[in-house]
């Protein structure tokens, strides 16, 4: 990912930010060994880290002027063992109310697999409700 509020875990875990606008975004990283559980596979928090990125981001980009956003609730299911490779993340808003929000994810490995899905619900709130 890349910009001024780009978080640390993005850069830890490789994150490339490639698109973000309308309801959706699309994030990729290169998994590597340096991902790996103990099992040899890519951990499952990893892929969760790239599925919340890309819901994250498409959450970001339908907010409105003064408004924040948390995550409430994560689900994943993974249906695809990855040990290496571009793995790409579309995240896409669902469905938007006045405070709270429901988004889903697919990760695909670099032959257009399905790796994993994930989606999310968010509580919309305004700047100022989230500083208390």
């Amino acid at each position: 990912m890349s910009g001024r509020n780009e978080p640390p875990v993005a850069t830890l875990v490789g994150l490339r930010l490639l698109s973000a606008g309308g309801d959706g975004a699309t994030l990729e990283m290169d998994a590597g060994t340096q991902h790996h559980n103990p099992m040899g596979i890519v951990h499952g928090g990893v892929l969760c880290d790239l599925a919340d990125a890309a819901m994250g981001v498409a959450m970001a980009a339908a907010l409105e002027e003064g408004e924040a956003f948390s995550t409430v609730e994560l689900q994943m299911n993974y249906f695809r063992a990855v040990t290496e490779g571009r793995l790409t993340a579309l995240g896409r808003l669902v469905r938007r109310g006045r405070t709270t929000a429901y988004l889903e994810s697919e990760i695909t490995d670099g032959e257009g697999r399905l790796v994993a899905k994930g989606s999310s619900c968010c509580v919309i709130q305004s700047s100022a409700q989230g500083r208390g």
